[in-house]
């Protein structure tokens, strides 16, 4: 996400760092810049009208501290206004009422509603430690309460069946009434979507929204459909006390748009955001954190928040006890390592969020492709297990094998073969403790690996 954005903003900003002072005409000059690069990731013409003119303000009054170089004192008040677009601060569920606490879930049909409230159902199970069921009242679509009931039945929820005979009011508020007897925490209420706005779907809503009357309601909106996503999330918020969106499909959204532009229109926080296909893919949302990202700063307390849960601990542990005995690091410690990149959503995704990714070189970052994890792992699976624990032993036919057995070519295992004694010589630094000695390891590593 922002991918387009970042490297114009970056470029831009990189120019007045030359500069011996702030003026009004290098002042002017960035700021259309700026102007151009928000335009072209599809940001709304009000919100980037006003965006330039706050910046513009900043830099030419107080704002602009004698202790900062002109870039510094640039990047530093777009960087301010880019937080004050998105709002100033995560802006978290109220789950401070009587139980069940109900959510509504609203929005247009293909916007990704249906996946999105498995998604929170288990991010509020997993790091809320709530009970948490699901109800579909989309009665006009069967196949959406056939796939909540299997996405419920994977992640352990409590599904609440529900029928295209029934009406959507009496499917709620039966689901509340369960909810209650099971001592639920929290029931989230899956709506029906259309292909646009229309009357006859906004006066369903609002009958049910004031029968069930919801802690929460929140917009899903698809990030990909950019300035129209805040146009419609303001639609529905006419016709809903909206408290709060979520924006899906970010993964798959360049430019970024529709998460500079629906605070401003319709005043509602982002509270969440979907950056992947799977139900663990839904992340909390942290205009600072993403501000920084947009900056090519990177974001290094989410990507910390993404190790802290994604991580298996046990096997950290483990693997650290193996490598402070003097053990080796063999090829299933290496599968293991690579699994948990593939957890965490390959490296791609570890990238956006590091300081200073997008400083690499285009072609360098076009070659990070995450299916070479997949394939990597597919290669140490067609390895014996006495391969795995002694490496040393794969040579001439012993490649062949793994090679037809896995599909690939030999210089494929004779790559991995090559990355694993690369861990290998790092882990053991690592093993003695000595950090520098470590990090040089790695930085060589980096340069002989390759993506």
């Amino acid at each position: 996400m922002f991918d387009n954005l970042t490297d114009r903003l970056s470029s831009t900003l990189k120019k007045i760092k030359g500069q011996g002072r702030l003026t009004e005409d290098n002042i002017k000059d960035t700021l259309r810049e700026v102007r151009l690069a928000l335009l072209e990731a599809d940001v709304a013409l009000p919100v980037v009208t006003d965006f330039i003119e706050q910046v513009r303000l900043g830099a030419l009054g107080q704002a602009v501290q004698t202790s900062l170089t002109p870039g510094q004192a640039m990047t530093k008040l777009v960087q301010a206004e880019l937080v004050k677009v998105m709002g100033a601060a995560n802006e978290g569920l109220n789950l401070r009422a009587v139980p069940p606490v109900v959510i509504l879930l609203a929005g247009l049909q293909g916007a990704g509603k249906t996946t999105t409230v498995a998604k929170l159902g288990r991010w509020l199970q997993q790091t809320q430690k709530k009970k948490v069921g699901v109800v579909s009242v989309d009665v006009y679509r069967p196949a959406a309460i056939k796939q909540l009931q299997t996405l419920a039945d994977d992640l352990s929820l409590t599904f609440f069946e529900s029928d295209i005979s029934q009406k959507p009011v009496d499917i709620a508020k039966a689901a509340i009434d369960a909810a209650k007897r099971k001592f639920l925490d929290v029931v989230i209420v899956d709506t029906a979507g259309r292909l646009h706005v229309d009357a006859d779907m906004m006066a369903e809503i609002k009958a049910l929204h004031a029968a069930i009357n919801p802690i929460e309601t929140l917009f899903v909106v698809d990030s990909m459909t950019g300035q129209d996503a805040a146009n419609t999330a303001k639609a529905f918020n006419d016709a809903l006390p909206l408290t709060g969106i979520i924006l899906t499909k970010t993964d798959g959204d360049a430019r970024g748009g529709a998460a500079l532009s629906i605070r401003h229109i319709t005043g509602k926080p982002i509270k969440f955001m979907g950056v992947g296909e799977k139900t663990d893919a839904l992340e909390p949302f942290h205009p600072d954190r993403l501000a920084s990202r947009i900056l090519g700063m990177g974001d290094m307390l989410s990507l910390i928040d993404q190790i802290e849960q994604k991580v298996d601990k046990e096997k950290a542990e483990k693997l650290a006890r193996k490598m402070q005995k003097g053990k080796s690091f063999d090829m299933e410690d290496f599968r293991g390592q690579l699994q948990q990149m593939q957890d965490m959503g390959g490296v791609g995704a570890m990238m956006d969020k590091l300081p200073g990714a997008n400083e690499l070189p285009k072609g360098l970052r076009d070659k990070v492709n995450d299916k070479e994890l997949a394939r990597q792992i597919a290669v140490i699976n067609s390895m014996t297990l006495q391969e795995r624990h002694f490496p040393d032993l794969i040579k001439g036919n012993r490649k062949k094998r793994i090679a037809d057995g896995c599909g690939q070519e030999l210089q494929s295992v004779n790559r991995i073969i090559q990355q694993h004694k690369m861990m290998q010589k790092m882990m053991k630094r690592f093993a003695k403790g000595n950090l520098s000695n470590m990090m040089r390891g790695m930085k060589s590593n980096m340069r002989g690996m390759k993506m």
